[in-house]
């Protein structure tokens, strides 16, 4: 498994990125529009949720599952209104 994982889905005319390093530190962000809105410890490879919305009016909350996936490396679901629609990964 790689030390770094991206992944990124556009909403609705928004970006929703997460970045998930394996680090020293881990930890997993979640971006929407390129600004940090959600963050979280990595801990193992425990499942773990990333909240923050969507800036629309009025604002629309996002949350991003993130669990292991095939082969050792993360899977991202994000939910937004009840919809669960998995998020690809992105090359950087």
């Amino acid at each position: 498994m790689g030390r770094s994982h991206h992944f990124h889905l556009d909403v609705g005319g928004h970006s929703v990125t997460v970045n998930i390093d394996h680090g020293r530190h881990g930890a997993a962000e979640l971006l929407v529009d390129g600004k940090e809105t959600g963050r979280a410890e990595i801990h193992g490879r425990r499942p773990l949720t990333l909240t923050g919305e969507l800036p629309t009016d009025p604002p629309r909350p996002v949350s991003v599952r993130v669990t292991p996936g095939p082969g050792g490396a993360p899977r991202c679901t994000a939910v937004l209104d009840g919809a669960e629609t998995v998020m690809p990964p992105r090359a950087f």
